[in-house]
């Protein structure tokens, strides 16, 4: 470690232990995990719901506070998986196969211990690489022209439909429909309204948080009305939380395994921590001497894909931090939080605003350790919450909503749009499109339309441009290989069998 790096983390511990944003370090990993227990509302509804509460914070505590609620949700959604066999959180879905059978095996205990000891030990693992990569990927990105950003969020856009669930086909259509969304407003150099139809209120544009509660908050809401509220509850008492020697032999090997690739797969576009824990699933299963185990309680099946998804939670933030570029729908709504907070997201920050950039890295090993002090003992009260029937929760969780959405502009007009963005994300689950592309379009669309138009600005209108600057032509020549490889039908094939699995 070099003498920087560590000068530059004593910077961030100075800002993280600050009373105010140790405070709100707590308050995120609480929050974080509360939504991570309780399924049907996840990480991108919840920052979503609580943005305009972040006006009134200073931005390191904001973004404290929103980090701590993302990877406060992988922690939850494991408590949930194991005790009740319903993910709160997406990238908990593969807990569920062998957590919950442990649980019925009398196993509660151990594999909840698992979960936690894997993700603060993945978390912490990330979050050192989050504080040694991007220092230089930042120093790379200052050498970036509009050209090169364009290019690069192209890049983003293809990789995130790549790694979309289902159709590709689907996957594209939902980027498309997300830039045209994002274009929705007065155009900043003529001032003429593009895509308004008369309607005075979207002059300035449609927010994203009213997208993203609508999409993601609204539609998961009645989405999950239509199921039958049947939860088989592990109400028994969890005792015996300290796993056996031969469950220690059993699971560090998985934990190593599942953060390597966590933290792999977490900086990529549209991957994240869903990605990660699929992936760590699958090759624990492949890799395993006790691969028969594996859906009848296998603890290899919690610790590997608990420990990547932490990891892919934490280092998700490396393109946000370095390039401004979010790799998934939540950092997609960081992105919108800094710009609340009149901070420009990019290279710059590092060096602009050290504090906030070393704070929030540092805030996260912090938060980590939070997590697994409260989380072992709090689990009677989880257990607790669990037994609530969803039809009390969804009342005042919509409620909530509509006063968070109509608290921006106090506006009942965003209300409004918030339901009908809900409707079309009802109309995206059972169309099977997934909404992440759509947010990520969104996000990115006027950003790729601002660099495209100071890139022709500079080179005269000469498209060529884009292919002459070799950074931004090789992300556009990989951009293409990405779409050519995919469109191969044996690709393709396979694609939707890992998918499928």
């Amino acid at each position: 470690m070099d003498a920087s790096l560590i000068s530059n983390l004593a910077l961030g511990f100075g800002v993280a232990f600050e009373w105010v944003n140790l405070l709100y370090c707590l308050i995120g990993v609480i929050l974080g995990t509360l939504i991570g227990v309780l399924p049907g509302i996840g990480p991108v509804a919840t920052i979503a719901m609580l943005l305009p509460i972040t006006f009134t914070l200073s931005p390191v505590a904001a973004l404290i506070m929103l980090a701590g609620i993302y990877y406060g949700a992988q922690y939850g959604g494991s408590t949930s998986a194991i005790l009740v066999n319903l993910p709160g959180e997406s990238s908990s879905v593969v807990t569920c196969l062998d957590g919950y059978q442990m649980a019925r095996q009398g196993r509660a205990g151990p594999a909840l211990f698992t979960a936690a000891v894997g993700s603060f030990f993945a978390g912490c693992l990330a979050t050192l690489v989050v504080a040694m990569f991007a220092p230089p990927l930042a120093e790379v990105a200052l050498k970036f022209g509009p050209a090169e950003y364009f290019s690069l969020m192209v890049l983003g856009l293809v990789a995130a439909v790549v790694l979309a669930h289902g159709s590709l086909v689907k996957a594209i259509a939902m980027v498309i429909l997300g830039l045209l969304l994002g274009l929705i407003g007065t155009d900043v150099n003529s001032g003429v309204l593009r895509f308004a139809f008369g309607v005075s209120e979207l002059a300035d544009g449609i927010g994203f948080v009213t997208v993203a509660m609508g999409v993601f908050g609204t539609a998961e809401i009645v989405t999950n009305l239509e199921m039958k509220d049947e939860r088989e509850v592990f109400t028994g008492k969890v005792t015996h939380l300290w796993p056996t020697k031969e469950d220690f032999k059993r699971i560090w090997k998985p934990i190593l395994r599942g953060t390597v690739l966590g933290s792999a797969l977490g900086i990529l576009p549209g991957g994240g921590a869903l990605l990660a824990s699929f992936g760590a699933y699958t090759l624990e299963k492949k890799i395993s001497k006790y691969g028969h185990e594996f859906g009848k309680g296998a603890i290899e099946g919690v610790a590997a894909p608990e420990a990547a998804n932490n990891a892919g939670a934490q280092t998700s933030f490396i393109p946000l931090l370095t390039l401004g570029i979010p790799s998934n729908a939540v950092m997609a709504l960081m992105i919108g939080a800094m710009m609340i907070q009149g901070i420009a997201p990019g290279p710059q920050v590092m060096n602009e605003k050290p504090q906030l950039f070393w704070g929030m890295i540092a805030s996260m090993w912090i938060g980590n350790a939070m997590l697994v002090i409260l989380n072992l003992p709090l689990i009677g009260m989880w257990i607790k919450l669990l037994t609530v029937p969803y039809r009390i929760l969804f009342p005042s969780i919509l409620l909530f909503m509509s006063i968070g959405v109509f608290s921006l502009s106090n506006q009942p007009f965003d209300v409004l749009l918030m339901m009908m963005m809900g409707l079309l994300g009802y109309v995206f689950v059972k169309l099977e499109c997934e909404a992440a592309p759509l947010m990520l379009g969104f996000i990115l669309g006027p950003l790729m339309e601002e660099n495209l138009r100071r890139a022709m600005l500079l080179s005269r209108g000469d498209p060529i441009v884009f292919l002459t600057k070799p950074i931004s032509g090789t992300f556009l020549v990989l951009s293409v290989l990405l779409i050519v490889i995919l469109a191969l039908p044996s690709l393709r094939k396979k694609r939707e069998e890992a998918f499928q699995e």
